[in-house]
């Protein structure tokens, strides 16, 4: 399983209105690709939100195949869009991470 992690520091002034259109349309988009399996967005805490608050999408694909064609079909006009739509008033780094292992509590015993 890999996971394309994207941390996104987001301005106060446009916070309602990234939130939602990640939630409602940015996140779905990324899905219909079926380049990944499921996602999910996480707020950082204990962090300085003077700029604005910090999250974190995860997109999983189930292998590092899906995540290339993503890359290489979708990725930049995806990326253009987001651009284009809220330039300036986010700070975003994207990695990879890749699942080596993972146990759930019930696997423990």
């Amino acid at each position: 399983m890999f996971i394309y992690n994207v941390t996104t520091n987001v301005n106060w002034g446009i916070h309602d209105a990234w939130l939602e259109w990640m939630q409602n349309e940015h996140m779905p988009a990324l899905l219909k690709t079926n380049c990944f399996a499921r996602y999910q967005l996480l707020k950082l805490h204990e962090q300085d939100e003077t700029d604005g608050p910090t999250y974190v999408a995860q997109y999983f694909a189930e292998s590092k195949s899906l995540y290339n064609r993503y890359i290489q079909l979708y990725a930049d006009e995806i990326r253009k869009d987001y651009l284009n739509k809220w330039g300036n008033n986010v700070f975003l780094f994207r990695t990879l991470l890749e699942v080596i292992e993972e146990v759930s509590p019930k696997e423990r015993t």
